[in-house]
Formats: C-alpha cells, sequence, structure tokens
C-alpha cells in the first residue's frame, strides 16, 4: 500500500463523462473486490445547482410530485446558498434499484471520486442490505411509485383545481410522521377483512343464547338494545382491527367522506412517509457506513498511484470537514454530527478488531483480537440501526475521545446537574442515554387510532400513550386534530394517557370545518 506505482486516472479539477466513467471504474474495483461490498445497479445523474436545490426542497426525492410547500422552501434554501449562509450537499441518493445518485456539475473532478464513492457504493451497500431496508422498502418499486405519484396528483390538479389538492396534500403531509406502520405485519385485503367480520358475527349469532330474553329484569327492554349495540360496536371494532397505529392507512380505507381519487392520494403520502421510516432510523450509520467507503477508497486509489496528493489534500480538507464535530461549548455546536459519530464507531470496530488493549477484550470479547474488521463492520451495517448499534459498539475509548458526558436537566431542579462522565462508573449510563436520543419510538408520540363509529355519529377516537410524562404541545395537538377532523369529515378525539397506569391526562376535540 505504500507504493505508488499507478497511473493517474486525472489530472486537474476538469471533469468530463469519459473522466467519470474512468473513476466509477476503478472506484467499483477497490468497493467491490476490496471492501467486499454489495450493491444494486449504479446510475449517476449530473445536475445543477439549482436542481440540487430543486431536490432539496422536494425532501431529497428530485422525482417527486409538485405542492407549494417545496417552492416556499426552495426559495429559503436559494437565499441561504446565494449569501453563502450554507452550502450544498455534494450529492442525493435514492434507495432503488438502480441506485441513482446525483452529483452536481459544478464539483471538481477530486469531488466527483468522493462522491461516486460515498454515495454510489457507501450508501448504495447499506440500502441493499441493511435489514430495515430490505424490510420496509421495494427498491425494484421506488422509481416506478414516484413516477405514479407524480403523474397522478399532476392529473388530479388538472381535473379537480389546484387548490383542492394543495389542500389535501397539506393534510397528508401534516400526519406524515403518523402514517408508517412500525411494526411488520401482514396487511389483510378488503376481501379477508370482510370474511373476518363475518366469521365473527356468526360466532356471536351461534353462542347467543335466546332464553335470556325471557328473564324478567326492571329493564330488560333497554338492557337489550345496549347489548345489541354493543356487540354490533365489538364487531365493528374488530373488523377495523383497532387500535390503528398508520392514521393514512386508516382514513384512506374508512373516512367517510372522501373520495376515491382523495383515498388514493392519502395512500401515496402514506408510502413516501414509510420509505422514509428505515432512514430516519439508521441516519447515523448510513453516513457512517458511506464516510468510511470514501475514506477508504480515496486512500486506496491514492496509495496505488491513482490520484496525486494535490487530489488527496483537497479530499482531505472535505472529509475533515465532513467529520468535525464541534465542542459542546462551541458556537458551532447542533448536537452530535452523525457523519463524525457513524465514523468514528465504524474506524473504531476495525482497531478493536484488529489491534485491541485490555480494556476492548474485556467490553467486547467476541470481537477483540479476532480480527475480520471488514467483515464485522459489514455484517454491523446489515443487523442494526442507530440505537442498538450504539448499544452494542460504542467503546470506552471513543466516549473518552468525543468527551460524552449526561447531563440531567429536570424542569423541576434550579440546575442542570452532570450525572455521568466519561470514566468507569458513567460509560454504560452515557452510552444508553446517547442511544435512547437515537430510538424514535422515544422521541415520537405514540398516538393510534383506538374507536371508529361508522354507522352512528362517525365519531373518531385516538388515544397519545404518553411515556415519561410528555405530553403534547397544545398547538401540536389541535394542529394534529384539525387536519383529522378534515379529512375525517366529523368530530375527532384525542385522549392522552399515561402508558403505564392507563389514567387520563388530558383530552382534546376537533370538529371538521365545512
Amino acid at each position: 500500500m505504500n507504493k505508488r506505482h499507478g497511473k493517474l486516472l486525472y489530472s486537474g479539477s476538469q471533469w468530463d463523462f469519459r473522466l467519470l466513467h474512468r473513476v466509477y471504474d476503478a472506484v467499483e474495483e477497490i468497493a467491490l473486490g476490496e471492501l467486499g461490498l454489495d450493491v444494486y445497479r449504479n446510475q449517476i445523474e449530473v445536475i445543477t445547482s439549482e436542481q440540487m436545490l430543486d431536490a432539496y426542497a422536494a425532501i431529497g426525492m428530485p422525482l417527486l410530485y409538485r405542492h407549494w410547500s417545496f417552492g416556499k422552501r426552495f426559495a429559503r434554501e436559494e437565499l441561504l446558498y446565494r449569501k453563502g449562509a450554507q452550502s450544498l450537499a455534494y450529492e442525493l441518493v435514492i434507495n432503488s434499484q438502480p441506485c441513482v445518485s446525483y452529483v452536481m456539475e459544478e464539483n471538481t473532478m477530486t469531488m466527483q471520486t468522493l462522491v461516486i464513492a460515498h454515495a454510489a457504493f457507501g450508501h448504495n451497500h447499506f440500502f441493499k442490505n441493511n435489514h430495515l431496508f430490505r424490510q420496509w422498502t421495494r427498491a425494484d418499486r421506488v422509481l416506478d411509485e414516484l413516477a405514479y405519484a407524480k403523474s397522478y396528483i399532476a392529473d388530479c390538479e388538472q381535473r379537480y383545481g389546484f387548490a383542492e389538492v394543495e389542500s389535501l396534500l397539506d393534510s397528508a403531509h401534516a400526519l406524515m410522521s403518523h402514517g408508517v406502520n412500525r411494526y411488520a405485519t401482514r396487511r389483510r385485503s378488503p376481501r379477508e377483512q370482510q370474511a373476518r367480520s363475518e366469521a365473527r358475527r356468526q360466532h356471536l349469532e351461534s353462542t347467543y343464547n335466546d332464553l335470556w330474553r325471557t328473564v324478567p329484569t326492571e329493564s330488560s327492554d333497554a338492557n337489550e338494545v345496549r347489548s345489541i349495540e354493543q356487540d354490533e360496536n365489538d364487531i365493528e371494532a374488530a373488523a377495523l382491527e383497532l387500535p390503528e397505529e398508520n392514521l393514512l392507512t386508516f382514513l384512506a380505507n374508512h373516512a367517510p367522506k372522501l373520495k376515491d381519487w382523495q383515498r388514493e392520494v392519502l395512500r401515496i403520502v402514506r408510502t413516501l412517509a414509510q420509505y422514509f421510516y428505515p432512514q430516519r432510523q439508521t441516519k447515523m450509520m448510513n453516513e457512517g457506513c458511506a464516510t468510511f467507503v470514501h475514506y477508504e477508497i480515496m486512500n486506496r486509489l491514492y496509495h496505488r498511484g491513482q490520484i496525486d496528493e494535490g487530489s488527496m489534500l483537497e479530499f482531505l480538507h472535505m472529509h475533515s470537514a465532513v467529520v468535525a464535530q464541534p465542542n459542546f461549548d462551541s458556537r458551532g455546536f447542533g448536537g452530535i454530527n452523525p457523519y463524525a459519530l457513524g465514523y468514528a464507531m465504524v474506524r473504531d470496530i476495525a482497531r478493536i478488531c484488529d489491534d485491541p488493549d485490555d480494556e476492548d477484550r474485556q467490553w467486547f470479547p467476541e470481537i477483540a483480537g479476532k480480527g475480520r474488521s471488514l467483515e464485522t463492520i459489514r455484517d454491523a451495517w446489515e443487523h442494526y440501526r442507530d440505537e442498538s448499534f450504539i448499544l452494542q459498539f460504542l467503546s470506552p475509548r471513543l466516549i473518552r475521545e468525543m468527551r460524552l458526558f449526561k447531563v440531567s436537566d429536570d424542569a423541576d431542579d434550579e440546575h442542570m446537574t452532570v450525572t455521568a462522565i466519561h470514566d468507569e462508573s458513567g460509560y454504560r449510563e452515557v452510552r444508553r442515554q446517547l442511544a435512547a436520543q437515537y430510538d424514535i419510538s422515544k422521541q415520537e408520540p405514540d398516538i393510534q387510532i383506538s374507536d371508529a363509529n361508522l354507522k352512528g355519529n362517525r365519531r373518531l377516537v385516538l388515544t397519545h400513550r404518553v411515556r415519561d410524562g410528555k405530553l403534547l404541545e397544545k398547538s401540536e395537538a389541535n394542529r394534529i386534530l384539525r387536519h383529522l377532523a378534515k379529512l375525517w369529515g366529523y368530530r375527532v378525539r384525542m385522549v392522552e394517557v399515561d402508558a403505564e397506569t392507563k389514567r387520563p391526562l388530558s383530552e382534546y376535540d376537533a370538529v371538521s370545518m365545512p
């Protein structure tokens, strides 16, 4: 690796498509042959900075349908970019088959090489192999689904008017974070649901004893009516398979007043929300994977003599900026940099596998000193998400190097308190607390539809299971209910209850506005 005997792939900052092809082949040889990566077929698209801004505005999906909020976001991002207040990403990548990577035409040749390594092979490998992406995303359908969504919504705009479609999308987008399935369950078809409902009804009829009607009571008629109504409600609730966590799915299937085209738009937004669900759980790991891959590939290209010192210095400057982690007391601190933590953890795993110390052997006996670092890293990328990755692999040495500590910020206390630092007694608590920050089940409210009446007053009831006393902000709760009532068409009620004791904590109501 110390001998530089190869022929330069390029010289200088200028690029053309011939050079891109040559660099791609060299990067692919290292990625597949030396790093053992397994990727989807690649498709590289060159776009302008304005097109990159447009992709930013469309939540990172250049093929997405139109919406006024994207234009608003584009104006903001463009203003910041033109004034130099922020830079643009070097690339965008879509988890699809083929994997589509967008690179800017303004990039230098070195930057294009980095982007190909980072996105076309780093992110691509993670998309194809991580269990969450395999479970929740059909990569071979993504591009077709995006094209269908864009075409269908454009057609709806022509048929029903821009204002009608945008109003519907406003409500659907507001509920996107509550429009995902968090657990892998087989969704039954409407025919299967109807068969299950009929089977329940037949069971109730077969077990009903008519003799009970002859037993005299003071309010036998009223009791009978209530019993029948309760049976019907039980049957209806069972048929709806409540509680339901996916609000968009429930509304698309059961909202009384929605037209067919409106139901289809909700399903489109629901599909988009599900696409981003694994990405939200693996941001740190995904960026760590891509950053590690581009670092390894660029260094190997340099040691082969395929890029020169000037290109290597340019790369190291960009790489250092990407993985920089400001201190907690720095003006530029904005939390843990996912690139920095993800990359540092992958490098640390390689160190533990190949050159461990006694502390590593105590904490990680399964991998310490066993070699096979690349195999261990690939296995971690495949089987973990951010939370579990930190719980499993964050080492005491890295906690010390990054100077991590835990702060208790209780609203009832006058001062913040440092409760765990990077020492023997604090390592596990720091690791546990950091992992909890990446657990989206603890960061997002658990709101489910718990009751729905489709035949009588059409009421819709939601339950928010409150964890650690974290109630919804009043404005957030009212916003959710307004959009729900608009789509449902009738009154909507939400009850907040303690997740452990089931004790009611608060209650909200909203009605559909004409």
